[in-house]
């Protein structure tokens, strides 16, 4: 740590670069603890809530808890696949609270299309350190690929062993290894939502057969004449639908949402890269 610090004093340009790749590794930390505590955590809750809430015995007009008085009572009917369902709306809910001031994050305080205008206009003044203070100031994942790229333009600069395309090479080879930091936490926990939105509709169908068997079970048991029976299977094969149904919507619509800001952000990353290559290629030729 001691020696970390010294090269730090001696390089400050290396020691912002060190600062970074630290907080990526704890904001990657930080989304692995969420991740982790996220499945439990709401599985608990769903459970608790559906027998304390909504199993309440408030919500039904007979002790054995099969005439809803609301709409809570409607949803306790679902059976022993509703909370299960419930987990999954609720890590979705989660997830997408965490993946959006996730990606607000990371796009930054300056939009890339002004950040790289910025960029360019002290680059073609020869102001790298103008340019790096950019970075400082976009804060976002185009800033910190760009503060990387930044850094070994600024080395290239001095350099006399190497040739033009070599140089260019260097810098290029800098920008891709910022980016393979920044993307993967862009992308993480994206997986949560891809899978709750095919998986909330397939358990949702399961707790949709399990009702109907149900239904069919009492039909041919009391050859029609018990109602109430029949309507507890229909009503349990449509909560569980219901639920399933709206899960797996949100989930979609989440995941759609963030990977195209993800695509847009990448589109910055991607610019940056090219404008420091040319920019370089231009003047150092």
């Amino acid at each position: 740590m001691a020696e970390t610090n010294s090269n730090a004093k001696k390089n400050p340009e290396k020691g912002k670069l060190n600062s970074r790749v630290e907080k990526r590794q704890k904001s990657r930390k930080g989304g692995n603890v969420i991740a982790y505590l996220a499945v439990p955590i709401c599985l608990l809750l769903a459970f608790l809530f559906f027998y304390l809430v909504t199993g309440d015995p408030s919500n039904f007009s007979d002790e054995g808890k099969t005439q809803p008085l609301n709409f809570l009572g409607i949803i306790y009917t679902g059976g022993i696949v509703v909370p299960f369902l419930i987990t999954l709306f609720l890590i979705v809910i989660v997830f997408v609270i965490e993946r959006y001031f996730a990606i607000q994050k990371a796009k930054g305080k300056i939009k890339p299309a002004e950040f790289l205008r910025r960029v360019q206009y002290n680059l073609a003044n020869k102001n790298i350190d103008a340019a790096i203070k950019e970075c400082d100031k976009q804060r976002g994942a185009v800033g910190n690929v760009m503060h990387a790229g930044l850094n070994k333009y600024k080395e290239m600069t001095t350099n006399t062993d190497l040739t033009t395309e070599q140089k260019v090479m260097n810098i290029q080879g800098e920008i891709e290894e910022a980016t393979t930091l920044e993307l993967p936490m862009l992308e993480k926990n994206l997986v949560f939502l891809s899978t709750i939105a095919s998986a909330a509709t397939l358990l949702g169908l399961f707790g949709t057969v399990v009702g109907m068997i149900k239904a069919f079970q009492a039909l041919g048991e009391t050859g029609g004449g018990d109602s109430t029976q029949l309507a507890m299977g229909i009503s349990e094969a449509l909560v569980n639908t219901a639920t399933g149904i709206l899960a797996s919507f949100i989930a979609t619509i989440a995941y759609n949402f963030f990977t195209t800001n993800i695509d847009g952000i990448t589109y910055g990353i991607d610019e940056t890269g090219y404008t420091l290559t040319q920019s370089f290629a231009a003047q150092y030729q």
